[in-house]
Order: structure tokens, then C-alpha cells, then sequence
């Protein structure tokens, strides 16, 4: 289990009792621009997606871990990894610490710095990407420390309330 613990959180599976965390999470509409969302998710569907999340990645083509802080016992956060292509050995990523009093405690660096590790090292991927909208500097700034890049934008990508928002799209190559 080292491989998904660090000096701040552990990564774990999701678990029966996460189901509401989930579902706020999922239903928190200032999470809905960047995971695309445009209606709530019922209970029901929650439930069933937290039951099938046992589901091997290669066969459900995604996965998600809860983040917990180590102290605490705290679920702060989860991240996903998604579209896991094993022939083209390529997934994308996507991270959320749910409450803002949780962010900035380094939690979204060492959970970064884990999955990647653990998407290079034991499912030997040999990249990972993410889309960050541009004007998320946070985020843009999270993943370039990692040593993600840049590589495209797409121009007007998001609807944003009345107005469209670029998204850039960074991608990180395993070198060893």
C-alpha cells in the first residue's frame, strides 16, 4: 500500500459509505464547469456507480481514489483516471479537494505525484493528460510543477454562463 500513501494523505478505494460524499460533490454546481456536468445525479446512480467501482480498470476504462488525510482520517478529495487507453498506454486525469478550507495543504501535489507514479509504474502508461481551463491558474500551475506541458488550446471550448472559455490540454511523458 505505499505505493498510494504519502507523507500527507493515502489514496483508497471508494467505499460503500462514500455514497453522499459523492453525491454532494458531484451535485456541487461549482464543480459542473469543469466536469462537464449539466444536471444532478440521482442517489440511485450514485450508489450504482460506487457499487460497480470495485470494477478492474481495464475493464471499466477508469478509476477513482479517494484522497484521506493521514491525521485525520479526513476525506478531502478524490481524482480520477479516466479514458485508460492500455494499447495506446495513455489516461487522462482529473482531481477535485472538495472543501477550499482543504486546499493549498499540499494534498493535490502529493496525490498528483502518487497517481503518476503509480500510473507509470504499475500500469506502465506512458502518458497522462488533463484539460484545465485557462483561466484556472491554479490548477495550471499544480500540474505544470508536476511537469505536465502545455500542448494545445482549444479556443472557446467551455460555455461559461453567457460566454465560452479556452481550455488548455497538457499532457506528461513517462521518460523512463
Amino acid at each position: 500500500m505505499k505505493l498510494l500513501k504519502g507523507e500527507k494523505i493515502r489514496l483508497r478505494a471508494i467505499e460503500p459509505t462514500d455514497v453522499d460524499l459523492i453525491l454532494d460533490w458531484e451535485n456541487n454546481t461549482d464543480n459542473w464547469e469543469v466536469s462537464g456536468t449539466l444536471a444532478p445525479f440521482s442517489r440511485e446512480i450514485i450508489s450504482k456507480y460506487v457499487s460497480n467501482a470495485h470494477l478492474d480498470i481495464y475493464k471499466a476504462g477508469q478509476l477513482r481514489l479517494m484522497i484521506e488525510e493521514l491525521t485525520t482520517g479526513k476525506t478531502v478529495g478524490t481524482i480520477d483516471i479516466f479514458d485508460f487507453d492500455p494499447f495506446h498506454q495513455r489516461a487522462g486525469l482529473g482531481i477535485l479537494i472538495a472543501d477550499k478550507s482543504d486546499r493549498n495543504n499540499g494534498y493535490s501535489k502529493e496525490t498528483l505525484q502518487l497517481v503518476c507514479e503509480y500510473c507509470f509504474s504499475h500500469l506502465n502508461l506512458q502518458q497522462l493528460y488533463c484539460n484545465i481551463l485557462s483561466d484556472n491558474t491554479v490548477s495550471l500551475r499544480l500540474f505544470e510543477k508536476a511537469g505536465f506541458t502545455i500542448s494545445g488550446t482549444q479556443k472557446r471550448w467551455i460555455k461559461s454562463g453567457s460566454k465560452f472559455k479556452d481550455q488548455h490540454f497538457l499532457q506528461l511523458f513517462n521518460n523512463s
